[in-house]
């Protein structure tokens, strides 16, 4: 019984010092969360005037460009997946992979090619065990992205949408997240960047009781949207890293507080069956002391005898 008593007791530490870890992660999570909305908040003014520039731009004159130019039959488009880095984030990587692969089924259902574009080791590792072909990955910032890498991932971008598609090149362009929501709502979304859809900017503009300004285009319509392509993409992505690692650190800190208290739940019970091994531990001990005074009452009376 005693063995019994140290397997119990071996395990109560164990799982004690895992609770103080996920907790620790948890406190993490949560402290990084205010952080990344606010990065979140402040990413918005930008990506939203540079949207409506772009649509005024197109709408204010005839220049055929790839951003906001629609292709009469698509045959290809490029994905760009966010996962994580890390793990212990519950289902946050799962959910966009599985995004990711509803919206590649939907494009070859199209007949459109699909060239994948992945952020994060989790996407990373998905694929290369598929054994699938990526155009690209980057990773290492997942949960702290900085504007310098979602230009480094815009480049490649720009450059396929650029180009023909006999050359390699795409005809739109989509983005899979993770949209942050609230600290218990995260989803995972898919967005398509190139080409710009006008008419959806222009509702949601008069929805909004917004004018679209007015501009004169120097030295032309086309290099004004030439200078504009890059920095678009660039922000719709700085925006996408943001949201993504908003939504990481949310879905980590969920599934280290349901991992803490399942370590809390599993404590008790471990602690109850600790206390009933040792309170048979000591009943047997009682038992044996109260047999073994027996016996030497009974032998005491017989060589009285």
């Amino acid at each position: 019984m005693g063995a019994q008593l140290r397997v119990y007791k071996r395990r109560i530490q164990a799982v004690t010092a895992t609770k103080k870890i996920t907790k620790a992660m948890e406190m993490i999570a949560a402290s990084r969360i205010v952080k990344a909305q606010r990065k979140v908040a402040a990413s918005k003014p930008y990506a939203t005037e540079l949207t409506r520039a772009v649509t005024a731009v197109a709408t204010g004159s005839s220049a055929k460009h790839p951003l906001t130019t629609e292709v009469e039959a698509p045959t290809r488009a490029a994905v760009l997946l966010v996962t994580s880095d890390r793990g212990l984030a519950g289902g946050y990587s799962s959910n966009a992979i599985k995004a990711a692969e509803r919206l590649r089924e939907r494009l070859a259902s199209e007949g459109k090619e699909v060239d994948t574009y992945i952020v994060g080791r989790k996407g990373v590792a998905y694929y290369g065990f598929r054994e699938r072909k990526v155009e690209d990955s980057w990773t290492g910032f997942t949960d702290n992205p900085a504007y310098s890498d979602a230009k480094s991932i815009a480049a490649p971008l720009i450059e396929a949408i650029q180009k023909d598609t006999a050359e390699g090149g795409v005809d739109e362009l989509h983005i899979v997240f993770t949209e942050f929501v609230s600290m218990m709502t995260q989803n995972a979304v898919d967005d398509r960047m190139l080409p710009l859809s006008l008419d959806e900017v222009a509702e949601e503009s008069t929805r909004k009781g917004e004018i679209l300004p007015l501009f004169d285009f120097e030295p032309s319509a086309e290099d004004v949207l030439d200078a504009l392509l890059p920095r678009y993409v660039e922000s719709r992505i700085y925006n996408a890293l943001l949201q993504a690692a908003a939504s990481e650190h949310a879905a980590r800190r969920r599934a280290m507080k349901s991992a803490t208290d399942n370590a809390g739940d599993l404590i008790k019970s471990l602690s109850r069956l600790a206390n009933a091994a040792r309170q048979a531990e000591i009943t047997q001990e009682i038992s044996e002391i109260v047999g073994g005074a027996s016996a030497l009452a009974d032998a005491t009376a017989g060589s009285d005898k």
